[in-house]
């Protein structure tokens, strides 16, 4: 099953569109809000899913400090209207995106190793 935990800062309409194409969602913001970005890329790497956020600090955290994670994707749109696209793309390249780095910016998708 492909498994996505999306952090507190994702737009609730991308949650929303992810489980309408049937992924299983950990919603930060409906179980767990208020953590540290550090603990919550722990929930995603514990889950084995891949994370979703609109949050540039997580390159930080797994870049930088080199903090074990199965995915990010970084979501930098800038129209609102963009947002219910993500899970179009996620379920088009859920595969690419596991185990790396990611960033959604204005319907350009960079996937890095």
């Amino acid at each position: 099953m492909n498994i996505i935990v999306a952090d507190e800062s994702v737009d609730g309409r991308i949650i929303v569109e992810l489980r309408k194409f049937n992924f299983d969602v950990y919603s930060i913001a409906e179980e767990q809000p208020s953590l540290s970005d550090a603990q919550v890329l722990n929930i995603a790497f514990e889950r084995e899913a891949l994370l979703l956020t609109e949050d540039k600090d997580f390159g930080e955290l797994t870049f930088r400090l080199k903090l074990p994670n199965k995915g990010v994707l970084l979501i930098r749109l800038d129209k609102f209207e963009d947002k219910p696209l993500v899970a179009e793309i996620v379920q088009k390249y859920y595969n690419e995106l596991v185990n790396r780095f990611s960033v959604l910016s204005n319907n350009k998708l960079r996937i890095r190793e």
